[in-house]
């Protein structure tokens, strides 16, 4: 099977060996020696701290101070108050846990996670809401829109915690900076920093559980350019928009104040494609600046009808949420033999995506040679779309992607492309290299001097899928005898089903690394809030009772067997190694020690999909003996797992 594409110069690519050879000149152009050491790490960046500053402390007010909790011992401690959080406290709850068991803190001044710091104007989800919004169920919400904007999205989390009287288990604008496990106590010594007006305050509090859910979508990644410090006009990141310089906000993103004013918004990723059409509105000039283009697709946005959502969606009865979840997440899993499409957008239309989150035929001998060729298709047509849309030939040239669909997040916008055809918008295409350096009043790339009044950096987070679940959460962990859980990932990644790692007790956290994989987080991180619960649980009651205090981690044996599992699956994955540099793998890394190659293929998710990692998860949950697991009591010793621990075991 294939498809034909034209080179940038006008001539035919007639097959995948063709496009495989533009595809590897155009990944070589992004390859830099210094990898994810190309960005700056913003805690340790003092020349730029606005970057890392939370605009909307002002703007967001009126939650209880909570600061009194923090003064006493805590039985389960949530580092995080966004979906994820939200989530765990929600399924806690419901297995039996009181309001009084559970303490939530977050960095931020509130609920929401990713999107309490994203305000950006243009900014939507790109996964449908009926999926992607947590709890529909629950609370009864109907979605505004098939895809749902930053506001809404924000207003459902703090309905999530006003329906479940979160707030007042919440203390906000405190970070996590290190956990020490108490092994004698069965507990967490966990170092607090509260940043108050105009001080931070240490505070140091101990809980018997710690879950790990401070998100993907929250920490700027700024590149580290010559002279950026240089720079004498405004700067800031898409997840900090300063709509004080910009003018409107987020519920009215009127952008008056850029009327006389260039702009040059630095990426063209997921949310940089929602950013410049709505930026292109108001700014004297918009200059956009690309090392890679995405491939952007129909997102078709549209109000949900009220009949149509009573008759298609709620009329399937109970547990509908989850089964439309893993419908969308087996069309994009190649699982879908004998079902129907529920959410029919332009994800479940992706018969290629599987390549980098698992499915059923992953490991079938001809799998890659058939995605690849199966892929040509959709990239001719995407390449099609931007000549339909585009009217400047040059600039529709360099808006068209050279890599497989699955290298780079796609996107879905239906007025990003024609944006360009704006006057007062340019493409700076850098030909994956970047912008070459700042001077006072402009970006340089290559000799080209462009002045700007504002850089507004698109350049994405600091994603925890590239480290430890402690770097993830930017705090130290340190675990049974002093190891710190960054030293363990070092040695190789190891954990019981993807949240759970010896020597670090009580300890859990959703991630990628030996997990499931989904362009639907909020049905990750609801899965793990399910799993930790029913650990916690029937560990305590097995042990006595649920405020019995007790210790839980995997025993050696099993997490080794899971890993040796998740290693047997890694060449699912193969088609990430031609990918252009990205967070996927690793800015483009190269592995040539053995020993380090060996270590990596611990990390990859269940390369079987989404499905058959739920499906083993609750299979071993139903069985009910806790397999692999190693359950302490304080002050005696249950008996534990002590014996080798089989595949099987730990429900593989």
């Amino acid at each position: 099977m294939s498809s034909i594409l034209e080179n940038h110069d006008g001539s035919v690519i007639a097959n995948l060996q063709q496009a495989e050879i533009i595809y590897a000149r155009e990944r070589d152009k992004r390859i830099r020696s210094d990898g994810i050491a190309q960005y700056i790490n913003l805690s340790n960046f003092e020349k730029l701290p606005h970057f890392a500053k939370d605009p909307w402390i002002h703007v967001d007010r009126g939650f209880p101070d909570n600061a009194d909790l923090l003064n006493q011992q805590h039985r389960i401690l949530i580092i995080g108050a966004g979906y994820g959080g939200l989530l765990a406290a929600v399924r806690l709850l419901q297995t039996g846990f009181s309001l009084d068991d559970i303490l939530l803190v977050d960095a931020a001044g509130g609920f929401g996670g990713t999107w309490y710091w994203n305000r950006y104007p243009g900014l939507m989800c790109d996964v449908e809401s009926y999926i992607y919004m947590p709890l529909l169920e629950e609370t009864g919400y109907m979605p505004k829109h098939k895809y749902a904007a930053g506001t809404e999205l924000r207003q459902h989390a703090l309905n999530i915690a006003a329906q479940w009287k979160l707030d007042t288990r919440a203390v906000f604008r405190t970070t996590a900076k290190e956990m020490m496990w108490v092994d004698d106590d069965k507990c967490w010594k966990v170092e607090l920093v509260r940043h108050c007006e105009s001080s931070e305050q240490p505070v140091t509090i101990r809980a018997d559980f710690v879950l790990l859910f401070s998100g993907l979508l929250n920490t700027p990644k700024l590149p580290n350019i010559p002279g950026i410090e240089q720079f004498r006009g405004h700067m800031f990141h898409t997840s900090r928009w300063d709509y004080d310089y910009t003018g409107g906000s987020p519920e009215q993103p009127a952008l008056i104040n850029m009327k006389d004013k260039k702009v040059a918004i630095v990426g063209t990723g997921a949310t940089a494609i929602q950013a410049v059409p709505q930026s292109a509105k108001w700014a004297q000039h918009l200059y956009v600046v690309q090392r890679t283009p995405s491939a952007v697709d129909v997102r078709d946005n549209r109000k949900t009808d009220p009949e149509w959502w009573e008759h298609e969606v709620i009329s399937r009865g109970k547990g509908w949420q989850r089964e439309r979840m893993e419908n969308y997440n087996a069309f994009l899993s190649g699982a879908t033999d004998g079902i129907v499409d529920l959410v029919q957008d332009a994800w479940t239309s992706l018969k290629t995506y599987c390549a980098i989150i698992g499915g059923p035929s992953n490991l079938d001998p001809d799998f890659l040679s058939v995605v690849k060729s199966m892929d040509l298709t959709r990239q001719n047509r995407i390449h099609q779309r931007v000549d339909d849309l585009v009217h400047a030939e040059t600039t529709a040239k360099y808006l068209k992607p050279w890599y497989p669909t699955w290298c780079k997040r796609p996107c879905f916008h239906d007025e990003y492309l024609q944006a360009f055809n704006n006057d007062n918008v340019s493409l700076v295409d850098t030909d994956g290299k970047g912008i070459t350096r700042f001077t006072e009043d402009a970006i340089v790339v290559g000799e080209n001097e462009i002045n700007v009044d504002v850089v507004i950096f698109s350049t994405g987070f600091r994603l925890g899928v590239l480290h430890n679940p402690a770097e993830g959460a930017g705090m130290s962990i340190i675990g049974r005898a002093g190891k710190s859980m960054a030293q363990k990932w070092l040695d190789g990644v190891a954990t019981l089903h993807g949240m759970i790692s010896h020597d670090f007790p009580n300890l859990f956290f959703p991630g990628s690394k030996q997990g499931g994989g989904s362009p639907n987080q909020v049905y990750l991180l609801d899965q793990v809030a399910h799993h930790v619960a029913f650990v916690i649980d029937h560990s305590l009651r097995r042990a006595g009772g649920l405020q019995e205090k007790v210790s839980i981690e995997p025993s050696i044996e099993a997490e080794e067997a899971w890993s040796r599992k998740i290693m047997s699956q890694a060449r699912a994955f193969a088609g990430v190694q031609g990918c252009t540099p990205s967070y996927i793998n690793g800015e483009g890394a190269k592995l040539e020690d053995p020993d380090a190659i060996m270590k990596s293929l611990r990390s990859p998710p269940w390369g079987r999909g989404i499905g058959q990692f739920i499906k083993v998860v609750e299979e071993w949950r139903e069985r009910g003996d806790l397999a692999g697991l190693e359950i302490a009591k304080a002050g005696s010793d249950l008996p534990s797992r002590k014996m080798e621990v089989s595949q099987q075991d730990v429900g593989v």
